[in-house]
């Protein structure tokens, strides 16, 4: 039907009003969908160079993400140069339009991690032939700041993402006396960036507490509700663990190191043994710094080490759980809450960041403020039995449902959009 058609039957007084409704429903849906496939076609698709020290198959919350966000920003077709450490194993989760590898050294106390030497030339020679439209560094190492004055020597804009508070890990390593000259040096990389991407508000608070004027932009987090599922529960797992239907298995991911104070769900598990009216074991799941010293002071075999899982082992550990207990306060978003409450446990954590978006107090949760060890100990001791556990974990598998990665690659095409614009505005 023609549009002209359409509209002599709208105006016949015999078409009842609801008939007349849904054409102009259809006309309007029509009209939208034509703009939205205008804007598909005239959006333009950028060059970037994505400059980082982790990626996958590392795990950790900051490889996850970008690993997401490139995975994203590809599928809207934009082109991505990838500059990074070389590594032992690959990553066959993504494959970059092009990829720039410089030599890794391992970082000191994290043998598992590492950063890339700042090879000049090789980044310049990189950055000339894929002709970048943007440079985006994920960390402020060697290698970042060797990316950051290439790219400056050339011209291209630069945006910077903040992610991982080194300035608040110093202090666990006795390094306290290197906070002030980081956080000088924070400052001043941020600062020479034209915007700086952080995953959520407390972070953006940090950074202008400590002096970083230029524009922040928050890009936020998403889960992957297939991957992480109350579906991967391991009745086996259980099993192997020393559990069983009656039994509260609390769970840790992540790192440990010291900055994770992984310390503190130990103790306060051990002091709940005492008193517990249920059956009650503690699972950490995660390699790092402090793996051994943890290990040594487990003469009992109570609490039990499965040390660094990926993937589908990964998944069915979470599942397989009833609460997920987190006492880090150094993070600056923490992912391993979502990926917690995605797989259907509530959650025992402080009151910021990742918890402080998702987390619904006596709902999905129980928050302490930030730096209460005694009220999150407290929380532990007080909880309740594995049913009730698990009826809050249906909560909070639910309350994840919406909370995807589309928005969070958005906000970063947004905010990558703005550099570009306001450069060729500027020139």
């Amino acid at each position: 039907m023609s549009a002209s058609s359409r509209t002599l039957v709208l105006k016949s007084p015999n078409i009842p009003e609801n008939f007349k409704f849904y054409f102009k429903q259809e006309k309007q849906k029509k009209a939208i969908n034509e703009v939205i496939e205008i804007e598909e076609l005239v959006r333009p698709r950028l060059r970037i160079a994505l400059v980082t020290e982790t990626w996958p198959p590392e795990i950790n919350g900051v490889a996850n993400s970008l690993l997401q966000l490139c995975k994203g920003l590809q599928k809207l077709g934009h082109k991505i140069l990838l500059i990074r450490p070389e590594q032992k194993q690959p990553c066959t989760d993504f494959s970059p339009n092009k990829e720039c590898l410089v030599k890794a050294q391992s970082i000191p106390k994290y043998g598992h991690l590492q950063f890339g030497w700042p090879q000049l030339y090789k980044l310049s020679t990189a950055m000339d032939e894929f002709e970048p439209d943007i440079v985006h560094v994920v960390t402020e190492g060697p290698l970042g700041l060797a990316a950051l004055q290439v790219a400056k020597s050339k011209q291209i804009p630069v945006s910077s993402g903040f992610h991982s508070a080194f300035q608040d890990f110093s202090r666990f390593f006795d390094l306290a006396f290197l906070v002030k000259p980081i956080q000088r040096y924070l400052c001043w990389f941020h600062n020479n960036t034209q915007l700086t991407c952080v995953p959520s508000t407390d972070t953006e608070q940090s950074l202008r507490q400590f002096g970083v004027e230029g524009p922040l932009v928050v890009v936020g987090r998403g889960v992957d509700v297939d991957r992480f599922s109350p579906q991967h529960r391991s009745e086996g797992l259980r099993s192997r663990w020393g559990a069983d239907e009656q039994t509260r298995v609390l769970i840790y991911v992540g790192r440990v190191s010291p900055e994770k104070e992984v310390n503190v769900v130990i103790d306060a598990y051990r002091a709940m043994q005492a008193i517990a009216k249920y059956p009650t074991k503690l699972v950490v799941v995660g390699d790092g710094p402090d793996l051994k010293r943890l290990e040594g002071l487990n003469t009992d075999g109570e609490v039990i080490f499965m040390g660094s899982l990926s993937g589908q082992k990964l998944a069915e550990a979470y599942a397989s759980a009833d609460v997920f207990v987190f006492a880090s306060q150094v993070e600056t978003f923490g992912n391993v809450v979502l990926e917690a409450m995605a797989s259907g446990l509530p959650v025992v954590a402080y009151d910021y960041a990742c918890a402080n978006l998702h987390v619904k107090q006596d709902e999905t949760g129980w928050l302490s403020p930030l730096g209460d060890v005694a009220g999150i100990m407290r929380s532990i001791y007080q909880l309740p039995s594995a049913k009730v556990l698990r009826q809050m974990g249906k909560k909070a598998r639910e309350s994840t449902q919406h909370i995807g990665w589309q928005y969070p690659i958005q906000q970063f095409e947004q905010a990558l959009y703005r550099v570009v614009q306001e450069s060729h505005m500027t020139t």
